[in-house]
């Protein structure tokens, strides 16, 4: 349940996010929303913004003209606030916890909906630097989100520092360490006899001599035990050669930071963040990792269960990292995400007239197409990663 609340709350929050940036991009240049909603449909509540006041609405099922059942408003109420001009947007709180969405007017999306008349209201009646700002709003949001996340979580426990002691802070499974039965706390005091007084020391010792059996001793409580044990060798893709590694992770100290500093460190997260997206990008194409590495909706739901078992501090740094990689994704030149309408408005910028009707159409419709095959393989991906890890 930890997990599927988590996810829930990343997932909702993110979204609406992303989407609240398009509505307050569209809503500064002239554009009618038509729709704002948190959440899926169905509809559960709606207000809707019209003169002199507020439509209030209340779903659920109820019969038709026909006596066929339906999910339909089954009350509506006028809210009077006289003078109102109204912007006949619809804010709608749904049932399906999962995001949420914006339905701008004149603007074929998602639903495929080609229902253009031109008006001055409408997005492609627009400029173009209006449409492009529009369009890459969301992203922007997802990128100040981050920022913002990034730069609070440094705010409150401080920029972090790997610690110099040769303290034992978690064991890596299906390593030396863990054959050995080290445990947090345990300090490390000599390999092959020759003591050790830091953990670079303890380092500068080890990565030479992969596969190498060595006698360790380390300090529990007080007690010294010592063994034989074979160096592991790290199984990052990101090494190209032979490391030695024994699994062990070190203590990390936090030195408070001012305003400023907190500012610097969380900018410096986000673009951390980008740089982790293009470093797995590139390992894929090099072939140091695989397409079936990447990870989908039920690899996000357990990262944030794991995330809010751990604390608020982990759940919130995941979110952010998620946010980064939403505004990534998002701005790829795929007909479907905004990258690809952004695209499109390039093209038309390029040619000095817009796109037919029917030609946005096809474009949406493959992207929509190709889209679909991703989400599914990624989803198959990540249900042959739960059947066969568990």
């Amino acid at each position: 349940m930890n997990t599927l609340f988590a996810f829930v709350i990343v997932i909702t929050v993110l979204v609406f996010v992303h989407e609240l940036g398009h509505y307050l991009a569209a809503r500064s240049v002239g554009v009618r929303v038509e729709r704002f909603s948190i959440l899926l449909p169905p509809r559960l509540v709606s207000f809707t913004s019209v003169a002199d006041g507020w439509e209030f609405r209340l779903f659920f099922y109820g019969r038709n003209e026909l006596g066929k059942l339906v999910w339909k408003p089954v009350y509506t109420r006028f809210i009077s606030r006289p003078g109102r001009k109204g912007s006949l947007t619809e804010y709608t709180l749904a049932s399906i916890p999962f995001g949420g969405y914006v339905k701008m007017s004149g603007m074929i999306d998602e639903s495929l909906d080609t229902t253009i008349k031109h008006a001055p209201h409408e997005l492609l009646s627009k400029p173009r630097w209006a449409q492009a700002w529009v369009m890459s709003a969301g992203v922007i949001m997802n990128i100040v989100l981050a920022f913002i996340l990034f730069t609070w979580i440094v705010g409150i426990t401080g920029i972090p520092e790997v610690s110099n002691e040769p303290i034992v802070s978690g064991v890596l499974e299906g390593m030396p360490a863990e054959e050995l039965g080290l445990q947090s706390g345990d300090r490390i005091v000599a390999i092959d006899g020759n003591e050790v007084t830091s953990w670079n020391e303890m380092t500068r010792m080890i990565r030479p001599i992969p596969g190498k059996r060595i006698s360790l001793r380390w300090e529990r409580s007080g007690v010294i035990h010592e063994e034989n044990v074979t160096i592991g060798v790290d199984p990052s893709p990101l090494r190209t050669d032979s490391t030695g590694m024994l699994g062990i992770a070190p203590e990390w100290e936090y030195t408070p930071v001012n305003f400023i500093g907190a500012l610097r460190a969380g900018a410096i997260s986000t673009v951390n963040g980008f740089g982790l997206i293009y470093l797995s990008i590139k390992m894929i194409v090099d072939g140091r990792a695989s397409v079936k590495d990447i990870g989908g909706p039920i690899a996000i739901a357990q990262f944030a269960g794991d995330a809010a078992e751990m604390g608020w501090i982990y759940l919130v740094q995941f979110m952010a990292l998620i946010s980064v990689n939403l505004a990534f994704i998002n701005i790829l030149p795929v007909p479907g995400l905004d990258g690809g309408h952004l695209l499109v408005i390039i093209i038309e910028a390029l040619r000095r007239k817009p796109l037919t009707i029917k030609t946005r159409m096809v474009i949406q419709q493959i992207g929509m197409a190709i889209l679909m095959v991703l989400i599914l393989m990624i989803m198959y991906n990540d249900i042959l990663k739960l059947i066969f890890t568990n």
